[in-house]
């Protein structure tokens, strides 16, 4: 995995690769989980300008808004149901190119065109997902799939 992250030189990798140093010194200044889900949101959002970033939490059988940065969003999705939900059902990170081509897609918001969502893991467990929009088709890559699962397993 090492090999995979090496940083390249300028672009995307150079702004993940500060954008990770960033966290880790966030959150070892802090426990609160809420509180770093909410930081490390607006990190993401501003560090890369995306439509919409936030969390969604596993609370029984929904995903239950979290701290976000955007416009308004779906308060609650079921499991296996939009983007989020598949993410939490098959406990691996979509990367979904154009959303209107996947099935069942949840338009939160009518400005989404692509979305990566990564999930985060406690004790073996999906307990919440990261959701990232843009209003763009073709936004995210295997770049991007691979600094957030670095990101999402800080927390």
């Amino acid at each position: 995995m090492a090999e995979e992250l090496k940083i390249a030189q300028g672009g995307k990798n150079e702004r993940y690769d500060l954008l990770y140093r960033q966290v880790v010194s966030l959150i070892e200044a802090e426990s609160d989980e809420i509180a770093n889900m909410a930081n490390v949101a607006a990190m993401i959002h501003y560090t890369f300008d995306n439509l919409w970033t936030g969390f969604y939490r596993v609370v029984g059988d929904e995903l239950i808004l979290g701290p976000f940065q955007g416009p308004l969003a779906c308060s609650r999705i079921a499991y296996g149901k939009g983007v989020c939900g598949a993410a939490w059902q098959r406990a691996k990170t979509l990367v979904i190119p154009d959303v209107e081509l996947f099935p069942g897609h949840i338009a939160c918001s009518s400005l989404s065109r692509s979305e990566i969502v990564v999930p985060l893991y406690r004790d073996g467990r999906v307990v919440a997902v990261l959701d990232i929009d843009s209003n763009e088709v073709g936004t995210y890559d295997d770049i991007d799939r691979l600094w957030l699962e670095r990101i999402v397993a800080l927390l």
